[in-house]
């Protein structure tokens, strides 16, 4: 903490002001701010008419300033004069004064060469025209080491500030630079990064508006409730989404069914797991990361069996009673002793003790089995060296969805108790949590 505030200590002040037509703004930001450093946004000579940029209102010799602008000729020198600043005090930006872009891209480019420790940034976007204003705000928004100030007073007109009437006020930029970097930040669960989000709502600073604040407090836990749900902690999930029960519940009320039918113990519990890790295979693969989208997909074939051996037939795949062995299938043995079933056991166990469809299914999807666990085996995450692609992820995908989906639904469908009609929904891809 100390040496923080040395650093602040020891900065010096630089100011970044958007240059126009009247000299009045741009004088008093400098006797406002007493800056020890001024970069000028100037624009260059204007193409069709030769006219000159507002350059020459700081570096223009001689008389180049009319005090009152219906005065004839000039008779002021340059703000540089007027200011008594020195060559080691200021720089020029030379812009296309309607070209935002071109701004933007010069003022952030200057910015990069600038210390933020060492220097305290003021930018002040009265003067100029509308675009250098405008982009000259763009890229104090997206900067919290700048700083937003406007030259103000009483107006006779729309046109300009009473002379003589100019003051210095700050801008009011908290809410907008809030929203913006949290839109950047929630930007993420695009591609489901809800831990990326998370970690970038972090580092916004806490907003001194009860409200706002409330807000980012709102996008974190949820961004932290579904980074949780991503990676199967459904309890952490549920305990953060809980305390949102009363502003949520009504209009996202399938997330705490949903919750609560992977965290509470009973018949459901399950399947819907089952069902879980099937979106979040999807979700893997939206990332293209085909490999553990797959693994996924092996998982929720082996564990289907499993769940659906013990319920058609009561039978455990790490314990298999040998009078349960039909004729003709070997079973290992684990360290216990105890005859165990894999996948492809499983499902012949299946087809043994299970009803017509799951016969038919067999016998239909056997070989196209074999073929999607020899695929899977090729990856790094099995027992080989190839990373999987899409087209590997798109054929193991429509097996699932056409062949193994339809098996589970038939006992899901068959029993009210499991109280499971359809997929659950995908977590979601834009963040939808406001007032």
């Amino acid at each position: 903490m100390a040496q923080n505030k040395m650093i602040k200590a020891q900065q010096s002040t630089t100011l970044i002001c958007t240059v126009g037509g009247s000299y009045e703004p741009i004088v008093c930001a400098i006797q406002s701010t007493s800056p020890d450093f001024v970069c000028f946004i100037c624009s260059v000579d204007d193409p069709a008419t030769g006219n000159k940029g507002s350059y020459q209102q700081i570096e223009g010799r001689g008389n180049v300033i009319k005090q009152v602008f219906s005065d004839i000729k000039p008779t002021l020198p340059n703000i540089l004069v007027q200011m008594s600043l020195t060559e080691e005090q200021y720089t020029i930006l030379y812009v296309e004064p309607d070209n935002i872009d071109d701004i933007c891209s010069k003022i952030s480019q200057w910015l990069r060469e600038r210390d933020p420790l060492t220097e305290r940034f003021i930018a002040d976007y009265t003067g100029g025209t509308k675009s250098m204003s405008a982009a000259l705000v763009v890229v104090a928004l997206d900067d919290e080491h700048i700083g937003l100030q406007l030259v103000t007073g009483s107006r006779n007109n729309l046109v300009k500030v009473a002379s003589g009437s100019e003051t210095v006020v700050p801008a009011a930029i908290e809410a907008s630079r809030l929203q913006r970097r949290q839109h950047d930040a929630l930007s993420v669960w695009s591609r489901y990064a809800y831990a990326e989000a998370a970690d970038l709502l972090t580092k916004i600073p806490s907003p001194r508006d009860t409200h706002q604040r409330g807000q980012l407090q709102r996008a974190l836990d949820i961004s932290l409730a579904f980074s949780a749900w991503d990676r199967f902690d459904h309890h952490l999930a549920e305990k953060i989404l809980l305390r949102y029960r009363n502003k949520l519940g009504n209009t996202h009320s399938e997330l705490y069914n949903i919750l609560g039918k992977l965290n509470q113990e009973g018949p459901a519990q399950e399947p819907m797991r089952l069902l879980d890790l099937y979106r979040n295979a999807q979700r893997r693969a939206a990332t293209h990361r085909y490999d553990d989208a797959i693994a996924r997909l092996y998982r929720l074939t082996e564990w289907a069996g499993q769940w659906l051996l013990r319920e058609r037939a009561n039978i455990s795949t790490d314990n298999v009673a040998e009078d349960k062995i039909p004729p003709g299938l070997q079973l290992s043995r684990n360290r216990e002793g105890n005859f165990q079933a894999g996948l492809f056991s499983t499902w012949e166990l299946l087809a043994h003790y299970g009803d017509q469809s799951v016969r038919d299914f067999w016998v239909k999807n056997k070989n196209h089995l074999l073929n999607h666990l020899q695929t899977r085996n090729y990856s790094i995450l099995a027992h080989g060296f190839t990373p999987l692609n899409e087209s590997a992820w798109l054929q193991f995908l429509d097996w699932v969805d056409s062949q193994l989906l339809p098996v589970l639904f038939i006992t899901l469908n068959g029993n009210k108790k499991y109280k499971i009609k359809n997929l659950p929904r995908q977590l979601p891809e834009y963040y939808q949590y406001y007032d």
